[in-house]
């Protein structure tokens, strides 16, 4: 006799495990400011990236964070554009082993580059990969801040110099640097998982809209 009820959906490795170490609030328990920059991400992007999930159990680490993030992030400069500090961010996040940082990123470097294959080049050996002298002398320097920041000297300021960054410039590559490698290093701690959407985005181009 044929059972009128469809057989359950096994859950997928990934589906199956949980987002990280630490249990994540629901958004109706979440403060106000937290819970509508949740949503206008999810309206720009159609989903809450993990990150801001794991983030909130603690508000004010939340919005610390983020202010510290976009204040570096969205920094305007006419000689560090976005997709190069996403750049640093995927590079120093591959030395610090950091899978979730790597995914989110490398997601968000290929569609401001429109470069479909540099973020996985960088992840796997940025002085390898098809990118300018100046965006290798800034993930050389990037590299060092995150490895050996104590190594860090004039001639390091001299190199980049000669590729027409300023002391500010540098400022933000050391800056970007150091917070993601808080990020890393959190990310790591909590077995924090980047969300299945990242894996995709920039890949392909995009459909023309009819």
């Amino acid at each position: 006799m044929n059972s009128t009820h469809e057989p359950a959906k096994k859950a997928t490795a990934t589906e199956a495990r949980p987002l990280c170490r630490y249990p994540v609030p629901e958004l109706a328990e979440l403060p106000e400011d937290v819970r509508q920059r949740m949503l206008e991400v999810q309206v720009k992007a159609g989903f809450v990236p993990n990150v801001f999930l794991a983030l909130a159990r603690r508000p004010e680490e939340f919005r610390a964070f983020l202010a510290y993030h976009d204040a570096l992030l969205l920094r305007e400069s006419p000689r560090l554009s976005k997709g190069e500090r996403e750049m640093i961010i995927v590079a120093t996040s591959a030395a610090n082993q950091c899978l979730y940082c790597v995914v989110a990123h490398g997601a968000i470097l290929r569609i401001y580059e429109k470069a479909p294959l540099l973020a996985d080049e960088l992840a796997a050996n940025y002085r390898k990969a098809d990118i300018m002298p100046r965006q290798r002398a800034m993930l050389d320097f990037a590299l060092k801040v995150c490895l050996r920041s104590a190594e860090i000297g004039e001639d390091d300021y001299a190199t980049l110099h000669a590729h027409g960054f300023d002391d500010e410039d540098i400022w933000d590559i050391a800056a970007i640097t150091a917070l993601f490698g808080l990020s890393n290093r959190l990310a790591n701690a909590i077995s924090l998982r980047p969300n299945e959407e990242f894996h995709l985005l920039g890949r392909l181009p995009r459909a023309p809209k009819p």
